[in-house]
């Protein structure tokens, strides 16, 4: 089976200039009470300058610039919680999901009511293997949001890999709820109900995952195993061959074709199938030659 473990990351939940999340002002008062003096509010117009600098990099995909401006706006206001959010995000896009983590932290520390740092958060702790860790912040950021579909996703994603199957399904089905167009959380909840053994559950999801992104290749390929695993092998082969009409090369679509055409003693099909994956470097596919064919 082809598993989509890929997460929906927090690099959607940069937070732009001018969102309401974003509260910056020229004037704060101190902790006496009093309007800051005149040159801390040239601090205050500086740390808008880096911030509004850095988010148009991160924009462009320059997450390193973007980072360098974010630390300069944290420099002159140290409880900037969206230049650490969004710092945390670009963090997050270069793969460094430590460093993003303290980000998030700190972003929550000064405003623990983001659901999106939370998200930030659980997506970084699942880069890391801390699923455990991670569904707890999911399940934060659901709280806060109770329509935040990437939430339940992700939360769903954490609870497969802990082989707690039904969670996950319960999440990938709330995530439908919330949008219906979410073919990845289709697809997923397709997964796990193969694991589960609920074949023609699974097929349907997949089948749901189609309709909203035909050139889901994976979709194909996994419904073909559902089907296959029903003995359906007809279907099966029109899946592993809508499968290779959209991607030539898939070694695994070639195997599982072949296996499907043996069953219907299909021999030739079959070994011409594993023809075409040994050619393209599969050693099981070189063996079954040697020895069936």
């Amino acid at each position: 089976m082809k598993k989509r473990t890929a997460f929906i990351g927090a690099i959607l939940s940069l937070i732009p200039t001018g969102q309401p999340l974003l509260i910056k002002t020229a004037t704060v008062l101190s902790t006496t009470g009093l309007v800051l003096s005149f040159p801390e509010k040239v601090s205050a117009r500086n740390n808008d300058y880096y911030f509004d600098r850095a988010y148009e990099k991160a924009e462009k995909g320059d997450h390193i610039g973007a980072i360098a401006d974010y630390t300069k706006a944290i420099d002159i206001n140290p409880k900037d919680d969206v230049s650490y959010h969004n710092r945390g995000v670009s963090r997050e896009a270069l793969g460094k999901c430590y460093e993003a983590i303290s980000d998030y932290i700190k972003a929550i520390e000064i405003k623990a009511d983001r659901p999106t740092s939370y998200h930030g958060l659980g997506y970084c702790k699942s880069q890391l293997g801390d699923y455990e860790g991670a569904i707890i912040a999911f399940s934060k950021a659901i709280e806060l949001d109770q329509q935040y579909a990437d939430a339940y996703f992700n939360r769903g994603n954490g609870k497969d890999k802990l082989k707690d199957y039904y969670g996950a399904i319960a999440d990938y089905t709330k995530a439908i709820e919330v949008d219906q167009q979410y073919a990845d959380a289709y697809f997923n909840r397709g997964n796990t109900k193969f694991d589960l053994k609920d074949y023609y559950g699974a097929i349907s999801d997949f089948t749901n995952a189609i309709k909203l992104n035909p050139k889901d290749t994976d979709a194909y390929f996994n419904r073909g195993n559902a089907k296959d695993e029903l003995k359906d092998y007809y279907g099966a082969i029109i899946d592993f061959t809508k499968t290779l009409e959209l991607n030539p090369k898939d070694i695994s679509a070639y195997k599982n074709r072949g296996i499907s055409k043996e069953q219907i003693r299909d021999l030739e099909g079959a070994c011409a199938d594993w023809q075409k994956a040994s050619e393209l470097g599969d050693q099981d596919a070189s063996e079954w030659l040697r020895d069936d064919c």
